[in-house]
């Protein structure tokens, strides 16, 4: 027993010693190599945008229609923005293109993550007055989703293999940033209206008293009721898919953010606290696939909930005064456990991916202990987070 207690504390002590030391310049620089590597080695790939590694190892891309095809335009901009390495800029143009028709897709929710994810990123950074008409036309899109009885915007068409009447998934919190800037840049109040009408539906439907929320949330689309709350993701219904709950901490920071609602901040607080409390969290902070798996070697790491995990956390800590200090903190140490090589692949490894250990579909047997685009996007948006607070 005391081998363990000490066991535990070292490691705990290495991840905070480790946390206090972080060299966001030296990360982020590296990181930048991995993408300038990928996009050498995938240069003559624009129909199939890096996403993970098959099983095999070799790597994977998605046309793109697929729902992470904007990440990795994201994270060229990011590295550019970091490094200011100007050989990165055509690159980052090249594959944020590669998703320009995607502003038009009415038939996947996704559309935010898409087109923010890129072209909000390079708006952001170049100003180019042609792409505002890009992110609105994307949030013109997904508004056709919307259902104004079911008061939420719908993810999955029904049909075969969908037996939903109206699904709405947790991860659709995270495109509400498109509407919310789709109203500042058009002036237009509808997308900011269906934002808000969307994040007030799933606060009171998707969410447990514990803070942990459901993966799908059926609705009948005739009279909004709630025809079935489950999963498609987690280890059951009951249980805290690990992304999941990072979906809806990033969501409601994010509408925060908009809204200064502050019944948006209390329950952004409140996934906070059921994620840094869970009995089950390893003590480097890398969750298991799902929050109630076993934590066992069986049980595979999701470090891509981590990372987005630790970027919500540090916008979080700036809204909430004296308190964000422990969101800081705890985003911090996950960043230090993330930094290291348990974690981060080293250069011309891993398919030039940089983060290692993710899960993205472990009920389908699907990207298990792999890379995966989002991942690293979100490490480097949470480096730039920290080093701006820094």
């Amino acid at each position: 027993m005391y081998k363990i207690y000490l066991s535990f504390a070292l490691s705990l002590f290495c991840v905070q010693s480790n946390a206090q030391n972080i060299n966001f310049d030296a990360e982020l620089a590296f990181a930048s190599k991995h993408l300038l590597n990928a996009c050498k080695a995938y240069n003559d790939t624009v129909n199939a945008i890096p996403r993970t590694a098959k099983p095999d190892g070799t790597f994977k891309g998605t046309p793109s229609w697929d729902w992470t095809s904007g990440f990795f335009g994201g994270n060229l901009w990011y590295a550019y923005e970091a490094t200011g390495n100007k050989e990165l800029l055509p690159y980052a143009q090249k594959w944020t293109n590669a998703v320009w028709k995607e502003q038009y897709t009415t038939n996947n929710h996704d559309v935010g993550f898409m087109i923010y994810c890129s072209y909000g990123n390079m708006y952001r950074l170049t100003k180019d007055k042609n792409l505002p008409k890009v992110i609105v036309q994307a949030a013109k899109s997904l508004c056709t989703r919307f259902n104004p009885t079911v008061g939420c915007i719908q993810s999955w068409d029904g049909g075969g293999w969908n037996p939903f009447n109206f699904p709405v998934i947790i991860d659709n919190m995270m495109n509400l940033e498109l509407l919310f800037e789709a109203t500042k840049l058009s002036k237009d109040s509808t997308y900011w209206k269906i934002a808000v009408i969307h994040a007030n539906t799933t606060l009171k439907n998707h969410f447990r008293e514990d803070g942990s929320s459901y993966h799908v949330v059926d609705y009948m689309k005739n009279d909004g009721s709630v025809r079935n709350k489950t999963t498609f993701q987690g280890l059951s219904y009951r249980s805290a898919w690990a992304r999941g709950q990072g979906w809806g901490l990033y969501g409601y920071t994010l509408c925060y953010r908009y809204t200064k609602n502050s019944v948006y901040l209390e329950h952004a607080k409140k996934i906070a606290a059921f994620w840094m409390n869970h009995k089950n969290l390893p003590t480097d902070l890398i969750p298991y696939w799902d929050l109630d798996a076993p934590g066992n070697s069986c049980s595979p790491r999701d470090a891509s909930a981590a990372a987005l995990v630790a970027s919500a956390l540090l916008e979080l800590s700036t809204y909430t005064g004296d308190e964000g200090k422990k969101y800081k903190e705890f985003a911090l140490k996950t960043l230090a456990s993330l930094a290291t090589d348990e974690y981060k692949a080293k250069l011309g490894e891993n398919n030039h991916f940089i983060i290692k250990h993710c899960t993205g579909a472990y009920p389908f047997n699907s990207e298990i202990d792999v890379p995966l685009v989002y991942a690293d996007y979100y490490y480097l948006e949470a480096l730039l987070r920290a080093k701006r607070m820094r």
